[in-house]
C-alpha cells in the first residue's frame, strides 16, 4: 500500500498529457496481457480491452472475466492500480473542461476563426448590434473585446476577448488580421466628448495599422472630429447624438418616418435595405431598376449615390454597390 501511495502521487503531480498517456498506456498493455494470460476466454484482442474497460470504469458488466490464477491476479493488479487511474485521467479531463469554459467567459482564449466580425467596447449599442448580427447572419461569428472580467452575453457564435483593445496583442487575440469587418463603439463611460473620441481615436490607429484592408465602422461623438480620423483611414463614421437629434427633427415634421428608418435600420420585420451585386444583362441603372422592380424590390442608391433616377440612362461600373428596398424574401432570391 505504501509503494501504491507513492505510485499515485506521482501520478498527481503528472501533467494531463502524462495522466492520458498513461492511462492509455495501461489500458492498452492489460488487454495484451489478459489476451495472452487466457486466450481462451479472452479469443479476440478486443474481447480483453472490453474486459479492461468496464474494469477500470467500474461498470462491471460480468460478461467476460478471467478463470485462471495468473489472469484473476493480474484483474487484481487492475482493480488497484487501473482504476485509480481511470478515475484521475477523468477528473483530469472535467478540470480542463471547467477550466476551458472559465478561459472563455473571462476572454482569456485565442480566436482562430476567419471572416468574423469584430466588436470594440461593451455598451448597450454593442448589445443590440449583437442581437441584430445574430439575427440577420446566424452562420458569422462574432468577436467582443472590451475589459469587463467576464463576457457580458453568451451565444455559440459569440467570442469574448478581455484586454485593451489598443493594445496589438488583444487584437491578435481576436485574430483581427483575418477578420472581415470591425465596429468601434464610443465609450460612454467618459463625458468629455474630446476625451470619448480621442480613446475611439488610439483604437482606431491601432485597428488600422495592424489590419489597413479590413471594412472599419466608428462611432465617434462630434461631428467635427471626423477630420481627425480621416489620416486613419476609416471606412465609416456613425454620428452617435447628431444620428439622434436628427431623427427626431424628421420625425417632429413629418409624422411616422421614424417608424421608417427604424424598419430600414432593422431586419426584423418588413421591407429591409439590402446590398445586390450587378447582374450582366443590366446595362444601365434603368436595366437594373425595371428588373428589380419585376422582383418586388427598389432600386435606391448606388453606394452613397442616391440620385438614381436622374441617371437611368447611364451605365452602370461592375464593381457598383446597387442599394435595394425589398422583403427578406426577395433578397434570397436575387442572390
Amino acid at each position: 500500500m505504501y509503494i501504491l501511495q507513492k505510485v499515485m502521487n506521482r501520478l498527481i503531480v503528472l501533467n494531463k498529457l502524462g495522466i492520458f498517456s498513461f492511462t492509455f498506456f495501461i489500458v492498452i498493455f492489460s488487454s495484451i496481457v489478459m489476451h495472452e494470460l487466457e486466450p481462451k476466454t479472452f479469443p479476440r484482442w478486443f474481447d480483453a480491452l472490453w474486459y479492461v474497460m468496464t474494469t477500470v470504469t467500474t461498470v462491471g458488466y460480468g460478461d467476460f472475466y478471467p478463470v485462471s490464477v495468473a489472469g484473476r491476479i493480474y484483474a487484481i493488479f487492475i482493480f488497484l492500480v487501473g482504476i485509480g487511474i481511470a478515475g484521475l485521467a477523468i477528473g483530469k479531463l472535467v478540470e480542463a473542461l471547467g477550466a476551458h469554459r472559465k478561459h472563455k467567459e473571462e476572454g482569456r482564449l485565442n480566436f482562430r476563426g476567419k471572416n468574423h466580425f469584430v466588436i470594440i467596447g461593451w455598451s448597450e449599442k454593442a448589445k443590440y448590434a449583437v442581437n441584430e448580427i445574430i439575427e440577420t447572419h446566424p452562420e458569422l461569428e462574432i468577436v467582443l473585446i472590451d475589459q469587463l472580467t467576464v463576457t457580458p452575453m453568451t451565444h455559440h457564435n459569440l467570442h469574448y476577448v478581455q484586454g485593451d483593445p489598443s493594445m496589438e496583442a488583444t487584437l491578435n487575440q481576436a485574430n483581427l488580421k483575418e477578420a472581415k469587418s470591425v465596429l468601434v463603439f464610443s465609450d460612454d463611460s467618459i463625458r468629455d466628448s474630446a476625451l470619448a473620441d480621442g480613446k475611439t481615436l488610439l483604437i482606431v490607429t491601432s485597428v488600422e495599422r495592424l489590419s489597413p484592408h479590413i471594412h472599419s465602422t466608428v462611432e465617434i461623438k462630434k461631428e467635427e472630429h471626423i477630420k481627425n480620423f480621416r489620416h486613419a483611414k476609416v471606412d465609416e463614421f456613425v454620428l452617435s447624438h447628431e444620428t439622434v437629434s436628427r431623427m427626431a427633427v424628421r420625425s417632429a415634421f413629418s409624422k411616422g418616418i421614424t417608424d421608417i428608418y427604424t424598419q430600414l435600420l432593422s431586419h426584423k420585420e418588413g421591407e429591409n435595405l439590402f446590398e445586390v451585386r450587378k447582374k450582366a444583362e443590366w446595362k444601365t441603372y434603368k436595366d437594373a431598376f425595371d428588373g428589380l422592380l419585376r422582383e418586388g424590390a427598389t432600386l435606391i442608391a448606388d453606394g452613397n449615390d442616391l440620385a438614381i433616377n436622374k441617371k437611368l440612362d447611364d451605365r452602370i461600373r461592375d464593381d457598383a454597390r446597387l442599394y435595394i428596398i425589398c422583403s427578406k424574401d426577395v433578397y434570397e432570391s436575387l442572390k
